[in-house]
């Protein structure tokens, strides 16, 4: 497929990420889970509106109104999103109503907003946007999924444009109920330290992130080159085959990749898998994100905002650097993530 390139991105997370800045002020936590820190959700949203929306249902406007703000752009063709979880805190309201109600006279506002697809119709709605639109709920594809459809859509009409984000949110149910698979750490976590931690679980996270995708370079923050899926590669091996393939695919020598992004969240039970993949690329600078958001399905859209701002600014955050300093000049980044070691995902973003 041809490739496509970033016109804007806006990103509502656990750090300072709707302002200025660029994690210039990096935010550390002792926490178990990392909720994000709320915009100002009034320059986007109603007052009458923000009442009734549930905190990720606010994240994904302010984020995908962050994107087009960013690319001078009004209305996007199609909006597509991600999210393995959808909109927890409408869903736990509706079922606990559902049971105190004993499934009687039960208002349908919370049930209609519950759904995976509420983000991205809300967006619509508030944008008067009527093309198409689409919601992947893939667990740790979902970001990836979005991001594809939106490139084949691209690539069938390249004068399109086209709104994609991820996003997932935290509810203390949704932690409680994760926690018992022993996703999570069992105390409390300095996120300073995380990326050093050899105890077995991370921390839960959040965040929404989005980006107006076009075919058309001029004036683009960053390009997309290349996007690859791995589903239970089963070893570390596998995982290093995958990488190679998919370096050879988008016709790239290992040592053209100037950083790359890795999915490291301080759980002991899947170093491995990042160990074999910076092994492959000695020569790159190391980064990570999840100390700065923690762990989520849809995480690598947070991953996606920080390798197009560290293109368009040509620096690596001091906060985001791990071990091995990036270098001077930054033209290529790959991003590596799993989720659950089960869901892998490789990304190639390029300099304009």
């Amino acid at each position: 497929m041809d490739k496509i390139y970033i016109h804007g991105s806006g990103c509502v997370s656990p750090q300072h990420s709707t302002g200025p800045g660029f994690l210039d002020e990096p935010l550390y936590y002792s926490a178990s889970s990392l909720k994000v820190v709320d915009a100002d959700y009034k320059k986007w949203i109603d007052l009458k509106l923000i009442r009734r929306m549930s905190r990720v249902i606010k994240m994904g406007v302010a984020a995908a109104h962050l994107a087009l703000e960013q690319a001078e752009h009004t209305m996007p063709d199609a909006i597509i999103t991600g999210s393995a979880y959808g909109c927890l805190a409408d869903t736990g309201v509706f079922l606990d109503k559902m049971v105190q109600q004993e499934e009687q006279m039960l208002t349908p506002t919370a049930f209609i907003q519950s759904t995976h697809n509420t983000v991205a119709g809300q967006i619509a709605l508030m944008l008067a946007c009527h093309g198409y639109n689409n919601t992947f709920v893939h667990r740790g594809f979902s970001f990836e999924q979005a991001v594809l459809d939106a490139w084949m859509n691209i690539n069938e009409q390249p004068d399109q444009s086209i709104l994609v984000g991820g996003l997932d949110e935290i509810t203390n149910h949704s932690q409680e109920i994760l926690a018992r698979f022993g996703l999570y750490k069992k105390e409390p976590v300095d996120t300073a330290e995380l990326l050093q931690s050899n105890t077995q679980g991370t921390i839960n996270g959040e965040g929404a992130a989005f980006f107006l995708l076009k075919s058309g370079a001029e004036n683009a923050l960053a390009r997309i080159d290349g996007l690859e899926l791995c589903y239970k590669p089963g070893n570390v091996n596998s995982v290093k085959s995958f990488i190679q393939a998919f370096l050879d695919k988008n016709e790239v020598p290992v040592d053209e990749i100037d950083l790359v992004i890795t999915g490291r969240n301080g759980d002991s039970r899947e170093v491995d898998y990042y160990n074999s993949v910076e092994s492959m690329l000695p020569g790159a600078g190391l980064a990570c994100y999840k100390h700065l958001t923690g762990e989520y399905p849809t995480a690598n859209a947070f991953a996606c905002w920080m390798a197009t701002n560290i293109l368009r600014q040509g620096n690596v955050p001091a906060a985001a650097v791990y071990k091995t300093p990036a270098k001077q000049e930054i033209q290529k980044i790959l991003i590596y993530n799993h989720h659950q070691g089960t869901h892998h995902t490789a990304m190639l973003i390029s300099a304009c």
